[in-house]
């Protein structure tokens, strides 16, 4: 924050403090340590809220090397709020006696280190899971029960909460003692992770010319992201399988049934490149998350994603492993029945990461690693079956970035070689796809580029001006398809809609290189829609042809 900042947050509080003098105001702070310290400790306010667990030990070193003033409230945020794992409340004790060094301890409050927003309620309704696994989990229930042992240590002594901190000491011990931590292939591959190849063989330009051979698409090649509608009979299918009423061979026969129905309707529309529909998928992280080794799903742990919309995010709690193909039966079926390219579809290993609960005994850099291994045994089962299409999917990548900018560096390098781990084995005359939604782009484009797919298409009928004008200052030298219609809309946008779409960005982008598609995938839309839709795209895309080969002629 710039000085002007801070000058405007202290006459905020001031006016706070003055209008409302008999309410006593605690400023809450979380996620990171506070950079400005001595500022905020300053201020007119009667406590202060500091995170110990995110803080990477800055916020508790300010405290003991610049004081705590002596007559505001330390708020100690020392459970974790956002993580679901028991806490090492040894620990946890030894950063509460640290603080009390500075602070009197009638002047702390033991708290979490945020809003417990982030973790679901109750860990005691989670008897499917693994033994060891459910011992060590802490929703927010159990955060409280944490929160009253620090605190009457705090006030009784460390002796009087023996008996919790030698259960919480056990329940940890034997998830990290357990098979799903201990898997000796994948230590093996994280052993030798630095002979690894993250590039591809080939520089771009040499792998296009060998893609363009092999795929003789027509210029301005339309396809889709991936996912086609989620009817409520494809919804019930599922619901009947997972109930038992249905055997795996009918279930498989209905989702072969629907894959059948949408390839005969993407040929028909005309699209250039197939997707074979992803019917068997309810999530695009749980069900890769279902299929590999190291992940778990509770059955009652609910989080708020956004508004009224609620997950059950996956729990990374083993190392991660491929025990057998996960999508290979199906895009290899789809491609059975049409001479066009059909695209394997993945959900890429940051994506994974940043939309699950992470194991804490590992850093998410290594998680995301052994994610990126599994992935890469994967795209080349669809490799060897005859996939020359892969998309990797990445819409959470900026999800990921630190608070603080001067660690966005590291994050990125460890985000871009993960998902180069995922995809740089395979050959030249292979494609890999990737998408991007749900971001800002402007500032990690060359990151983006860094990924090094052949094709990259982003969601952009939102913010399309914004974005064809970051174009405009970073030149994008690999294939690149910008959504030309919205698809959170149940609106049927005209062809002529998309067709300024298309002439915008070629304004500014290779036409050589370009791509059409929608936003994102279509999951969420209904049947008829998403059919009238393509038609109109695929109407845009003939016209914008013509319009090229006229001026390249």
């Amino acid at each position: 924050m710039t000085a002007d900042d801070l000058s405007r947050v202290r006459r905020i509080y001031e006016a706070l403090t003055s209008e409302a003098p008999g309410i006593r105001i605690m400023l809450q702070t979380y996620f990171e340590s506070v950079d400005a310290y001595g500022f905020v400790v300053s201020l007119p306010v009667h406590g202060i809220g500091l995170d110990f667990v995110h803080d990477g030990g800055r916020n508790l070193a300010a405290v003991r090397e610049q004081g705590f003033p002596a007559h505001k409230t330390l708020g100690a945020g020392l459970i974790d709020g956002r993580g679901i794992w028991k806490a090492d409340l040894r620990g946890k004790w030894a950063t509460l006696a640290a603080l009390r060094g500075a602070v009197s301890a009638d002047r702390i409050v033991v708290q979490p280190s945020s809003s417990l927003l982030h973790v679901p309620v109750s860990a005691a309704r989670e008897t499917a899971l693994p033994a060891e696994l459910q011992g060590a989990l802490a929703f927010a229930d159990e955060k409280l029960a944490e929160l009253v042992l620090l605190a009457k240590a705090g006030s009784q002594g460390v002796d009087a909460i023996a008996a919790g901190l030698g259960a919480a000491e056990r329940s940890r011990d034997a998830l990290q003692r357990s098979s799903a931590r201990t898997n000796g292939r994948v230590r093996a591959r994280m052993a030798s992770l630095a002979s690894e190849p993250a590039v591809r063989a080939s520089a771009f330009e040499s792998r296009r010319a060998v893609q363009d051979a092999k795929w003789q698409l027509p210029p301005l090649p339309t396809t889709t992201i991936g996912s086609f509608p989620q009817t409520p009979e494809v919804r019930g299918a599922r619901q009947k399988w997972r109930k038992g009423e249905w055997s795996p061979s009918q279930y498989a026969s209905f989702i072969q049934a629907q894959i059948r129905e949408w390839i005969d309707i993407q040929n028909e529309i005309g699209l250039d490149v197939l997707v074979h529909g992803e019917f068997e998928r309810t999530d695009m992280v749980e069900f890769f998350g279902e299929k590999l080794a190291g992940f778990a799903f509770t059955a009652k742990g609910w989080v708020q994603s956004y508004g009224s919309r609620c997950v059950k995010p996956p729990v990374i709690y083993g190392d991660v492993e491929l025990p057998e193909p996960m999508t290979v039966a199906e895009t290899v079926y789809a491609q059975s029945l049409t001479s066009k390219p059909v695209k394997g579809m993945l959900t890429g290993p940051i994506t994974i990461l940043n939309w699950s609960f992470v194991r804490d005994d590992k850093t998410r850099e290594e998680v995301a690693y052994q994610i990126a291994l599994a992935l890469r045994d994967e795209v080349e089962a669809l490799e060897a079956a005859g996939i020359g299409m892969i998309q990797v999917d990445e819409p959470a990548l900026r999800e990921g970035l630190p608070l603080k900018r001067e660690q966005w560096a590291h994050y990125l390098d460890w985000a871009v070689r993960a998902f180069r781990l995922s995809t740089s084995t395979v050959k030249d005359e292979t494609q890999i796809h990737t998408h991007m939604c749900y971001s800002e782009f402007h500032d990690i484009i060359e990151s983006i580029s860094a990924l090094d797919a052949d094709v990259i298409s982003i969601e952009t009928s939102r913010s399309h001006g914004e974005l064809i004008g970051i174009f405009e200052a970073h030149t994008y030298d690999k294939g690149i398809g910008l959504g030309v219609y919205d698809i959170h809309s149940p609106r049927v946008p005209s062809a002529d809609e998309m067709t300024q779409m298309i002439d915008r960005a070629l304004r500014v982008l290779d036409p050589g290189l370009f791509w059409i598609n929608p936003d994102c995938g279509l999951k969420t839309r209904g049947r008829t829609e998403t059919v009238e839709s393509l038609r109109n795209m695929v109407e845009a895309t003939e016209a914008a042809r013509e319009r090229y080969a006229v001026k390249q002629a």
